[in-house]
């Protein structure tokens, strides 16, 4: 390979290896959520507090950490940012099935998060220094694509494993693959220079975290996204910690079943969502910018009537699952833009925070809300309805997706301006 090529090929393989980072850690935050039944039964705990350790005990430092690591990923390497975090995050989902109480189930779950907040933000930076405005929305839905890839190659193993061995085997294997990638990406990915695919002349001042934080919230489109991705969040976390639960009480799927169902069905719908949206967003935002704001507010309105589909159909009918396809291809969809989006309005020295502030809300309010919001209404509504309860609690992530849509639509009447202000210099002065 001449030296064009490796050129042209670097950061299509930092692309590569940054997704399949991420998809490890969907799989490590998601192997709760599949084994949640079994845990219910061995621990004789509640659903509220299952949502408790499957949202709050996760997100805590996920969410308060992103900011003090996107800070230093700014200023120091990335990549061995992300490396150490991989490992530690590794060694604590194995660590998980270790665990002999909830106690101990709850810590591994904060070290855990602690240890996955190294990856997201971080590696959206890179990816942004790595490819151009043009390409990005595209190179962003590509990253988006870590968690179908990681429901496609993670949810039947963990499936099997858990119906065959048990849940804390689940927890034991899965932790093993992230300490190896942890020292492939250590010692063959490349750090790149911060705005290498920005134009001339952008500005590459990084900013205290005052002076990041006051840049940012004078964007309206960036605290129009934050509100948006709040509501977002939980829709996609609540769905994520309690569909499999509703598959296995409403549609009486085994574990396994569940694993092989989500993992075959909506990883590969999960890879088209996103390659559909990047398409699109990259096609159209040449006749007009504002597409990359108008395709995910779309993808996140349309998804509750999907959501309503999946959640209050017959069991005998196949109408469900026709509901469940379109809440993977929906809720996927809309991640790729709005990561882009939120890149577009900030300095290239302030992407890794201005990506790990969105994440913090996103994190923050969706996985403690979200997960636990419905697993207290799964228990007061159980009396009424048995385990049919999850079908009417999950209801709030429907039409949370849909107050997010209608937020995000409002935030493109100001995206082409504030993506000016980011990237010019005189701009930044005046503002």
């Amino acid at each position: 390979m001449n030296a064009p090529q490796a050129r042209n090929a670097a950061p299509l393989y930092a692309l590569g290896l940054l997704t399949l980072v991420n998809a490890l850690s969907q799989i490590d935050r998601s192997v709760l959520s599949l084994v949640l039944p079994l845990i219910k039964r061995d621990m004789m705990l509640t659903d509220t507090a299952l949502g408790l350790l499957s949202g709050f005990t996760f997100t805590l430092f996920y969410s308060i950490l992103g900011v003090p690591i996107a800070w230093a990923a700014d200023r120091w390497s990335r990549r061995n940012i992300i490396a150490i975090g991989l490992t530690f995050w590794s060694l604590m989902t194995t660590a998980t099935g270790l665990a002999a109480n909830v106690v101990q189930l709850a810590l591994t779950r904060f070290l855990l998060g602690a240890g996955e907040a190294t990856a997201l933000a971080p590696s959206s930076s890179m990816i942004a220094d790595l490819f151009a405005k043009e390409k990005r929305v595209a190179a962003l839905a590509v990253l988006s694509m870590a968690s179908p890839i990681g429901m496609l190659i993670g949810f039947p193993l963990v499936g099997w494993l858990a119906q065959t061995h048990g849940w804390r085997a689940a927890f034991l294997v899965m932790g093993v693959p992230g300490l190896l990638i942890a020292l492939i990406l250590r010692f063959t990915l490349r750090e790149p220079a911060r705005g290498l695919s920005d134009a001339a002349g952008t500005d590459q001042s990084a900013g205290s975290l005052k002076e990041t934080w006051s840049f940012l919230t004078r964007s309206r489109t960036y605290v129009l996204t934050i509100l948006g991705g709040a509501l977002m969040s939980i829709n996609i976390h609540g769905m994520i910690t309690w569909v499999p639960t509703f598959l296995v009480r409403v549609h009486h799927m085994s574990l396994q079943e569940v694993g092989t169902w989500l993992g075959v069905v909506r990883g590969p719908i999960g890879i088209v969502g996103a390659l559909v949206s990047a398409a699109l967003a990259t096609r159209l935002q040449w006749l007009d910018e504002r597409w990359r704001v108008w395709i995910p507010a779309l993808a996140c309105v349309l998804l509750c009537p999907a959501d309503v589909l999946l959640l209050m159909s017959a069991s005998d009918s196949e109408v469900w699952k026709f509901g469940l396809g379109l809440d993977t291809f929906l809720s996927v969809a809309q991640v790729g833009p709005i990561l882009a989006l939120i890149l577009s309005v900030a300095r290239p020295r302030m992407r890794t925070l201005a990506a790990a502030l969105y994440l913090l809300i996103f994190s923050l309010f969706g996985q403690t809300v979200g997960p636990l919001v419905i697993g207290v209404l799964n228990d007061r509504l159980h009396a009424v309805f048995g385990d049919e309860a999850v079908r009417y609690s999950m209801l709030v992530a429907a039409f949370a997706a849909l107050g997010a849509g209608i937020v995000f639509a409002s935030a493109a009447r100001y995206s082409v301006r504030d993506g000016q202000r980011a990237i010019s210099p005189e701009a930044n002065s005046a503002a």
